[in-house]
This record gives C-alpha cells, sequence and structure tokens, in this order.
C-alpha cells in the first residue's frame, strides 16, 4: 500500500517561476532588481562567508534591531523571515487551517492560493476591479464567519495598483477584529505617490501586519530576506509555524549592509520608477491601455487583448515576459531593454 499524501498538498500546483530569456533577449519576466548587487553588500557576503560553520542568529537580533531604527517601531513588532513568501505562509499557517477561509483579490500574487492550499484552508478570490485595483467592497462582503485572513497587496502584483490610506482605513474599519489582514508591500519602496503607510497601519491595529522583502528594491532576491511587522502574540505564533535559523547568518548580514546602504539603493529605485513612468507615457501614447505603475513592473490587461499575443509580440522584440489568462505582466529590467518593449508597443495596439 501506498505511502497517502494529504489530499491538499497531492492537489498543490507548481509554482510557476518567470521564463529564462535566451541570450539575444532580456528577461522580464520575474521582477527582479535588474542593478549588480551593491559593493558593500558583496563585501559583507565575502566577510560572512568566513563564519558558515556556525548557525545564524536565530530571531535575527542585529537585524530587527536596525529596522526598529528605521521604522521607530519596536523590534518585538518585527520579526525576520526567508523572504516575504515565507512570511505570508508562517502567518496564514498560524491563523488558517481546514475550514478556514482566506480572502483575497484576484488577479494578486500568484502564491496566495498555493498558501492558502498548503494551510488546508480555501480561498476566496474577489475579482478586481475593471480598472485592475482591488474591490475592497466585494472583499469585506466575502468576509464570513468561516474567514480568519484577508490580504491586500499594494502595489499589487501583477497590475500595479496602489491603495489609498482613506481606502485601506475605510476597509480595516469594516474587518472584524478577530480576522487576520495582511497588507502584503512587496513593492513598496518604488511607490512614488502617497498610498497607504503600513508601518502605521500595523501600530494602529491589532490585526494588522505589514509585509515586506529585501529582494526587489534592495537587490537580494537570491538571498531570500522579508520581514513582518505587526502584534508580537501574532508574529511569535507565525515564527513558531518553521524550524530554526530559517534565515542564514549571510543573508542576515547582506540586508544589514543593503540597509546601510540606503543612498545607492533608493537613487537606483528612482532610476527604475523613472523607467517604469517613460514606457508607460510612451505605450500609452501608442494607444496601449494599461494601469499607472507603481512597482518596478507594468501591466497590459487582456480587456480585448490576448495576452498570449502580447506575450509574443514581445518575445519578436527580444523581450520575455510573463503572461496571466487576465493580461502581461513586464519587469522593468535593464535599460537597454525599455526601447524594445516600447518598439513592441505599436504592434501591441494593434492587437485589440
Amino acid at each position: 500500500m501506498a505511502v497517502r499524501i494529504r489530499e491538499s498538498i497531492d492537489r498543490l500546483p507548481a509554482y510557476r517561476p518567470g521564463k529564462p530569456a535566451p541570450a539575444d533577449a532580456f528577461k522580464l519576466s520575474s521582477n527582479e532588481n535588474p542593478f549588480p548587487p551593491l559593493q558593500a553588500v558583496i563585501d559583507e557576503i565575502t566577510a560572512a562567508a568566513a563564519s558558515m560553520n556556525l548557525y545564524p542568529i536565530p530571531d535575527a537580533r542585529p537585524l530587527r534591531e536596525a529596522l526598529s531604527r528605521l521604522y521607530q517601531v519596536d523590534h518585538e513588532r518585527i520579526v525576520i523571515t526567508h523572504g516575504s513568501v515565507m512570511g505570508l505562509q508562517q502567518l496564514i499557517s498560524a491563523v488558517a487551517g481546514p475550514g478556514d477561509e482566506v480572502v483575497y483579490a484576484w488577479r494578486s500574487f500568484e502564491a496566495y492560493p498555493l498558501l492558502t492550499q498548503l494551510a488546508g484552508a480555501t480561498s476566496v478570490q474577489v475579482p478586481l476591479l475593471p480598472d485592475s485595483a482591488h474591490d475592497l467592497d466585494a472583499m469585506i462582503d466575502a468576509i464570513t464567519e468561516n474567514t480568519k485572513v484577508v490580504i491586500v497587496c499594494s502595489p499589487n502584483n501583477p497590475t500595479s495598483n496602489i491603495i489609498t490610506q482613506q481606502q485601506f482605513d475605510d476597509f480595516v474599519a469594516r474587518v472584524p477584529d478577530h480576522v487576520l489582514v495582511l497588507l502584503d508591500e512587496a513593492y513598496i519602496e518604488f511607490v512614488q505617490e502617497p498610498t497607504v503607510d503600513g508601518i502605521a497601519a500595523q501600530a494602529e491595529h491589532q490585526n494588522v501586519v505589514v509585509l515586506r522583502t529585501f529582494s526587489k528594491a534592495y537587490g537580494l532576491a537570491g538571498l531570500r530576506v522579508g520581514y513582518s511587522m505587526g502584534d508580537p502574540r501574532i508574529l511569535n505564533a507565525a515564527f513558531n509555524t518553521v524550524a530554526p535559523f530559517a534565515v542564514d547568518n549571510i543573508a542576515q548580514r547582506a540586508a544589514l549592509a543593503a540597509l546601510e546602504s540606503a543612498g545607492e539603493v533608493f537613487a537606483r529605485v528612482e532610476s527604475i520608477a523613472d523607467q517604469a513612468a517613460d514606457i508607460f507615457e510612451e505605450l500609452t501614447s501608442r494607444g496601449v491601455q494599461l494601469p499607472k505603475p507603481h512597482g518596478n513592473f507594468i501591466w497590459i490587461a487582456a480587456s480585448g487583448v490576448d495576452p498570449e499575443r502580447v506575450q509574443e509580440v514581445l518575445a519578436r522584440h527580444g523581450i520575455v515576459a510573463r503572461a496571466f489568462p487576465e493580461g502581461v505582466r513586464i519587469s522593468i529590467g535593464d535599460p537597454k531593454s525599455k526601447q524594445r518593449v516600447i518598439d513592441a508597443a505599436e504592434e501591441i495596439s494593434r492587437l485589440s
């Protein structure tokens, strides 16, 4: 008799990473930071390698204290995770299980359904509004007595829409206090306009936890460092859902070095945001409809345009993008890739 696998795990679809790019193309399918690691980060990683025979600090206390100083948040309200995705998994698993529901907008980050199913809970997907923004009213209506978690992604991946402070305040006021609200801010550093203040939100609301990452703006995607901020009771429960030493010493020290190099980091962030704005203006002037970008990517919705055909056009121009049933996401990459995206715009505009 064969070993029985949990049904929810056996039916779990595999996460689809962005496609690799041929040698003559640009890979713009994974929202990676196109800049090489900062020299200060490389130096710290090299130094940290000398102690890889030792276990890392289990609670990443130095990194937590650095974030505490940066955001003026007590370090007990911060937990370091193996990427923000692991933070999401830990928090969902801490409060939701079989028979429970997790509500989130769709399309949004594709890990949400996987992590919900991994916990044995049930996804409740709420369609986006026609402009690709969260339908917060519909998300409130979707909450039932079985709801344990509601996820809000701002900027939303893959559509890049943001939530305003007023929208979030009104939303949280209508969410029952016992329901955990996860504010996923993986791309918050790229936002150039007023949006919800996740740091303030987690301080004001016991049931709000904000999640951020070093993978995007800080360029540490290969090291997997994220962090969550919120009520220590909730964070401690989430921390206990994984084995100790989840974030290695090299990653912790690299994140610290990146924080200390904020000037260089945010100069790069501004460059990426400028590229996104340029591409947005060029594409919209050619008749391509897309939401204003607020992350390090742009979104071409499938409103009368076949995402697969858009992806094919981009591929002919040497751009590997990410197609979803609802649209195509194009990451902001090497500055040399910008013109190729713009060159493809005229052809894309004729697809509708």
